[in-house]
């Protein structure tokens, strides 16, 4: 009984090996039919998107006046340097042009000469139409010819008069006044010095900083992004352990054609003048979009010579889709195309994966 149950399991073993060999085979070949690779893939979704980026930015004045000559003259009083804080409408600097003053006493003369020959001729044409009254004293033609003599009279007294108000403006302009509250930061005259209209350099640079500009250009791509709140934090390299806050105060609204960025601007109030104007920033913006996008990893999205693509698993065939990147986040990239939440993507897609290739997915847990 012994001696058979030996001699079963002896002719039994290699038919169990040559089955197992057949079976391997057969997977094989099933395997080299179907000509279809593993891959690793993940569902897609929709998540928020919310990033914080640091940008340059520039720290400007609220208000900037460079200040210019009028009219020509030399510099005969100046009453204030750089660093003096100044108040509106206080006096800056006075300009000496005897030729100013002298236009302005000839117009006023002339004023005078125009104005004794309208009264002349005004009078002249008063005693004319009480005479004409009585029939037949004054030639109908001698009465207009008097009026309209008064009448030139009159005119000619008006544009004195006009000549006079432009020299007594240009004569104003010898005084220089502060346009605003706020500090010098220029001065590039001295008494004596000879102005003129036509000088490229402002006699002074009035600035007021009790409020600075931090404007921060803004790449495309983020444009369209909000920022969480209405303020944003800032350094500056002069004191880069001293974070400020800014408040937003307006949008560009357009791009720079340039740089292609838009000009968001902040503002600071600058107690104590404790930053300066002119100064470059670090803004940090915590920007975040309205509503959820579709995030990917990095790794899915494939970018060559001709387009920007992933690549979606349906029914068992590669097809590559057209996306447009938006913001990204370290191992993830948001991105905008034809696609739906719960497609199947790659999440190493290369562009040697053609498209229409058979492909078997490895998982399709979400990512």
């Amino acid at each position: 009984m012994r001696f058979s149950s030996s001699i079963i399991i002896r002719l039994s073993l290699p038919a169990i090996i040559l089955a197992a060999c057949q079976q391997n085979k057969g997977n094989s070949e099933a395997a080299k039919t179907t000509g279809a690779d593993s891959v690793p893939v993940f569902l897609l979704r929709k998540d928020t998107v919310n990033k914080q980026i640091t940008f340059p930015a520039e720290l400007t004045p609220l208000e900037r006046a460079e200040i210019f000559a009028k009219v020509s003259g030399y510099v005969s009083v100046l009453k204030a340097d750089i660093g003096d804080k100044v108040n509106k409408g206080q006096l800056l600097a006075v300009l000496e042009a005897p030729e100013t003053l002298a236009n302005y006493s000839q117009a006023n003369a002339d004023v005078q000469t125009a104005r004794s020959r309208y009264l002349g001729s005004l009078d002249a044409y008063k005693r004319i139409v009480n005479a004409a009254k009585v029939e037949g004293t004054i030639a109908a033609g001698e009465l207009e010819k008097v009026r309209s003599l008064m009448m030139a009279d009159s005119a000619a007294l008006n544009a004195a008069r006009s000549k006079t108000n432009a020299f007594a403006q240009l004569k104003d302009y010898l005084v220089i006044r502060a346009p605003f509250n706020g500090i010098v930061t220029q001065r590039n005259v001295d008494p004596g010095t000879l102005v003129s209209a036509g000088n490229t350099r402002p006699l002074l640079v009035v600035e007021n900083i009790s409020i600075l500009r931090l404007r921060v250009p803004v790449p495309e791509l983020y444009t369209a992004a909000n920022t969480e709140t209405s303020t944003i934090n800032f350094t500056v390299d002069a004191q880069p352990d001293v974070t400020y806050q800014a408040k937003l105060s307006r949008k560009a609204g357009a791009l720079n054609l340039a740089n292609r960025t838009e000009t968001w601007e902040f503002l600071f109030t600058n107690n104590n003048n404790q930053l300066k104007s002119g100064m470059f920033a670090n803004a940090i913006l915590k920007l975040h979009r309205k509503a959820p996008t579709f995030l990917v990893p990095a790794s899915a999205v494939v970018t060559n010579l001709e387009k920007r693509f992933v690549i979606r698993l349906k029914d068992g065939k590669a097809e590559w889709i057209d996306v447009r990147s938006g913001i990204s986040l370290g191992d993830k990239t948001e991105i905008f195309g034809d696609l739906a939440e719960g497609d199947t993507l790659l999440k190493r897609a290369t562009d040697e994966i053609k498209a229409g290739s058979s492909l078997v997915p490895a998982t399709k847990a979400a990512r």
